[in-house]
């Protein structure tokens, strides 16, 4: 989905200690308000299940944004959660767990991606993957706010999806594109 170049590594050091000090300011009396009518989103298995699949997921494919960027990724998987719940369901899953391994919609959980065995492999302790992991728990509580305006989509700045054609994002962040119009 993100067209993320694989080959990249995570962003300079200050760039992570950066994203590492933002994320352990934000304390629960500062933290931004959920996106309205989103509501606590469904897990598609425990809690557990729910957060450690997301922080892969967005250490997978922004590993290398701010806070900010990393979080508009989770926003995309709680938007898609959200649409699916409104409509009964939907083909990209109806809980986080779907949404985030749907084959071919999060590039970091499909079978022939390279970066796939490392997200896989990384564990706790790993700077960036502990940011991924705090954003992960915000959202599964609700906690973050919807900086894409409503996005279901996204794409890397590179690549140009023929999905993405004749679309305005909804918001650029970091290096992404976000969309709320298509799907």
């Amino acid at each position: 989905m993100t067209g993320r170049n694989h080959g990249s590594a995570p962003g300079p050091l200050g760039m992570v200690r950066g994203a590492v000090d933002h994320a352990a300011r934000v304390s629960q009396d500062n933290l931004p308000p959920m996106a309205a009518g989103r509501g606590t989103p469904a897990l598609g298995g425990t809690r557990e299940d729910a957060i450690e699949t997301l922080a892969r997921t967005l250490w997978g494919e922004a590993r290398g944004e701010p806070v900010r960027g990393i979080e508009a990724v989770a926003a995309v998987v709680l938007n898609r959660v959200a649409v699916a719940r409104r409509q009964g369901g939907f083909w990209w899953g109806n809980s986080i767990v779907e949404v985030c391994r749907k084959p071919w919609q999060f590039s970091c959980w499909n079978p022939d991606d390279v970066n796939r065995p490392k997200m896989l492999a990384v564990k706790t302790g790993e700077p960036m993957f502990d940011v991924c992991l705090r954003v992960a728990r915000r959202a599964v509580a609700g906690l973050i706010a919807d900086p894409t305006l409503g996005a279901t989509h996204y794409h890397h700045r590179s690549v140009h999806p023929e999905w993405a054609k004749g679309r305005a994002p909804s918001a650029v962040i970091g290096v992404h594109l976000f969309y709320n119009d298509a799907g």
